[in-house]
């Protein structure tokens, strides 16, 4: 009898150390990477004045965004983001490489922006009313029927 309560404790004690590990394992942050950023070597091998748009391209890689002109520059954005638990995730580091270009398509600069180098962009929500109201289709049916006269199914010619 001893013996089966003595092995009934230690399952229940193994089920408890199990399921706190779990719990502390889900809160523990995970960590993803999205995007690409060259290296300093790589970047170094770009010449201002020299290299085109082309040989950045061949030599770095393709950008993740270009500037909304054809005419502007090249960006390289890599960010790392922290999921911890069920919040939404945050980014804690951001490397942005830009280079930009002149009229003729040659290197004119290239700048290297972090996280911290960003500024807080307010957005304006701006909204035009519909008029539309929130209403059933058959409120809305039903709305319409003092609307329609009997001169509108007459054939007036």
């Amino acid at each position: 009898m001893f013996a089966k309560r003595f092995h009934s404790k230690a399952i229940l004690r193994g089920a408890v150390f199990a399921v706190a590990g779990l719990a502390l394992a889900a809160c523990s942050s995970t960590y993803r990477k999205h995007g690409y950023v060259p290296t300093p070597d790589q970047l170094a091998e770009v010449v201002p004045g020299i290299d085109t748009r082309d040989s950045v391209a061949e030599s770095i890689g393709i950008p993740s965004s270009t500037g909304v002109l054809n005419e502007s520059g090249y960006y390289y954005v890599a960010t790392r983001f922290r999921h911890y638990g069920a919040t939404a995730p945050k980014p804690v580091a951001r490397d942005l490489v830009a280079i930009s270009f002149d009229a003729q398509g040659v290197v004119q600069g290239i700048e290297r922006f972090s996280l911290e180098d960003g500024k807080v962009v307010p957005l304006e929500r701006r909204v035009t009313s519909s008029g539309v109201q929130d209403n059933t289709f058959l409120r809305q049916l039903l709305g319409n029927l003092g609307n329609f006269g009997p001169g509108q199914f007459l054939d007036n010619q």
